[in-house]
């Protein structure tokens, strides 16, 4: 089999993570610089937008305007001509460092976060997927998920699939016409549920750990497995059909497909996932590579 090919589109990172491929180039956060980024597909980066309280995941409303996920503040941001204001605050629903999210075409975004204190070591517990209408409303939408992280909308806009990180899997749910979410189901099982008390048990039980991921057209969901140092590509109701490892050794955190055909495949690396070893270095690194099947859904 020929080595897979990889290619650096980026260097000097802290830790890079909600990819997205928007208007014709890769748009990411880096936690630890507080910036998003819009990064050309050759190459070469512009910080659009500082965030103080750490960066996370992204999406755009259906007027174009940017969300972004401030994760120590618990709010969601709204980019206006470069200017970020108050979207919607989460804190009073959040456990955890807020985190990850979709947003759908109507503009209502999904938003995880942690549960509880994952880098000051506290006790694992579960947490809850909030959705943020458009005029800032903010509903709890789900509840008791293992660390809910990245999330993905099919093409009909009637699925929500969610990565449990610590949970060895991938939730779905319908998305009703209001937004609610119903039905929750295994969408894959890659293990047994990890049981314990602290993150160092729970880690030892983890086959594949659900971070930022992708959806593509054969109904395929690519994941960074944020504790194997590699990307995954699951099945609905299967398991890994396709693995690629990251390059060098790396961690891979989080993961997008775009392009102007859709086929390229964007991996977030770094030599681990600990604010500690992450924010006073800049090693993290974008990487791309090409698959076969193109994106599909959101986000």
């Amino acid at each position: 089999m020929a080595e897979r090919e990889f290619r650096t589109v980026l260097e000097g990172g802290s830790y890079f993570e909600g990819p997205r491929w928007h208007d014709g180039a890769w748009w990411v956060s880096d936690f630890y610089r507080h910036t998003v980024s819009r990064v050309a597909p050759g190459g070469g980066e512009t910080v659009v937008l500082e965030v103080e309280n750490q960066p996370s995941g992204l999406g755009w409303l259906p007027d174009g305007e940017l969300l972004v996920v401030s994760m120590k503040d618990h709010r969601l941001l709204r980019v206006t001509d470069g200017e970020a204001t108050t979207h919607a605050d989460l804190s009073d629903v959040c456990t955890g460092l807020l985190n990850d999210m979709v947003v759908d075409s109507q503009g209502r975004a999904f938003v995880g976060d942690f549960g509880f204190d994952l880098m000051g070591g506290g006790a694992p517990r579960s947490a809850s997927v909030k959705r943020v209408d458009p005029d800032g409303t903010v509903t709890v939408v789900a509840e008791d998920l293992l660390f809910p992280n990245g999330s993905v909308i099919t093409p009909d806009g009637g699925t929500l699939v969610v990565g449990e990180t610590w949970g060895n899997r991938f939730t779905a749910f319908d998305i009703t016409p209001t937004g609610d979410l119903t039905n929750r189901r295994a969408w894959a099982e890659l293990g047994p549920v990890p049981k314990g008390g602290s993150v160092a048990e729970l880690i030892e039980q983890v086959v594949v750990a659900p971070d930022g991921c992708t959806l593509d057209a054969e109904g395929h969901v690519w994941v960074a497995d944020g504790l194997n140092s590699r990307v995954v590509r699951v099945a609905e109701n299967g398991g890994i059909v396709e693995e690629i490892a990251a390059p060098d050794g790396m961690g891979v955190y989080a993961c997008a497909l775009g392009g102007d055909d859709g086929r390229t495949l964007l991996m977030c690396c770094a030599p681990d996932f600990y604010e500690h070893t992450r924010a006073p270095v800049r090693e993290a690194v974008l990487v791309s590579t090409s698959v076969a099947v193109p994106h599909a859904g959101l986000p």
